[in-house]
């Protein structure tokens, strides 16, 4: 099975998928789905405790949608914002399944040879001048023309088996005996040549309706919970003051907001820094961490003091 996330796509499960798609008998198919592999996922609190295993924080709303997906067998729609942690999911639910994880990245002008696979042409031509080198031998004692294409026969579809294909993620991912997750990253920056390409090799689980899951930007308890999965050494108190700093600013007009990776690498800078609460120097000096526009950094600079006295004198921020 195949369960995955994209910031705008479709990702398909891969398991019992792709039956039109074949070259050779060496391309294989998944096996059903095992008792065994259903164990992590057996229960929506399941999914939820083998996520945080894994190190992610989950939502029942995320939880349900990824239950519903690995036991309905369906694609799942993932819409979002930059930097909630859509590709961390995949990542996540890859490490806590125990399965390979599959990205395409998307863009225009994507085609399947980078999708899908490519064939190998120097390989086949190097086959070729071995067959060519071997050309008397191998034609022997024939008499006609008709006769040595006879002998030939057998060669003729070698150079385009499953030994001469390099293949791409899409393909890998059908390939995988346990299930993979694939994660096809921005699909709505494809072009419709490939979307159909898509909807042609995946046909199976394309008709299927996907299961739609929007994921927004965490709340401020799981942002701190977020973040102390990842950067345990951290106190509380500078956890909440951070947080709620973080939180203000994706309420300001600014371009980019500040996503979670950047809500974590600002608390371990913080710890860098050894400090026990935020300051508007200290919020001045570390503030390109979380923010990567220098047009958001001046347009803030007058409202800094005032975010970080909310953030330090807010609601138990003293706890």
């Amino acid at each position: 099975m195949a369960i995955g996330c994209v910031k705008l796509g479709l990702v398909p499960l891969l398991r019992d998928r792709c039956r039109r798609f074949q070259m050779t008998s060496s391309s294989r198919l998944p096996s059903p789905v095992s008792a065994s592999d259903q164990l992590g996922f057996a229960s929506i609190d399941a999914v939820t405790a083998a996520l945080a295993s894994a190190g992610y924080i989950s939502t029942p709303s995320i939880s349900t949608a990824l239950y519903l997906a690995h036991h309905l067998r369906k694609p799942v729609l993932v819409e979002g914002p930059a930097g909630v942690g859509k590709t961390d999911m995949a990542v996540c639910i890859a490490r806590a399944l125990s399965y390979p994880l599959l990205r395409l990245q998307c863009y225009e002008g994507l085609d399947e040879s980078k999708a899908l696979y490519e064939w190998q042409y120097g390989k086949q031509l190097l086959y070729t001048q071995v067959l060519k080198d071997k050309i008397n031998h191998l034609i022997g004692d024939a008499d006609s023309i008709e006769a040595s294409l006879g002998k030939l026969a057998g060669f003729r579809d070698l150079f385009f088996s499953r030994e001469f294909l390099a293949p791409r993620p899409v393909l890998k991912a059908m390939e995988q005996e346990g299930g993979s997750v694939l994660l096809i990253d921005e699909i709505d920056k494809s072009d419709e040549a490939f979307e159909a390409l898509l909807l042609e090799v995946l046909a199976d689980a394309l008709k299927r309706s996907c299961l739609h899951l929007h994921v927004g930007f965490p709340d401020a308890d799981r942002e701190q919970q977020i973040v102390r999965a990842r950067v345990p050494d951290i106190a509380q108190s500078l956890l909440k003051q951070m947080v709620d700093f973080v939180q203000s600013l994706r309420e300001q007009d600014i371009r980019k907001l500040p996503s979670i990776s950047e809500t974590v690498d600002w608390a371990r800078t913080l710890l860098l820094m050894h400090a026990e609460a935020l300051d508007p120097a200290l919020v001045r000096s570390t503030l390109s961490v979380l923010l990567k526009r220098q047009t958001d950094v001046i347009s803030l600079d007058g409202k800094l003091d005032s975010l970080t006295h909310a953030a330090v004198t807010g609601p138990g921020a003293a706890s």
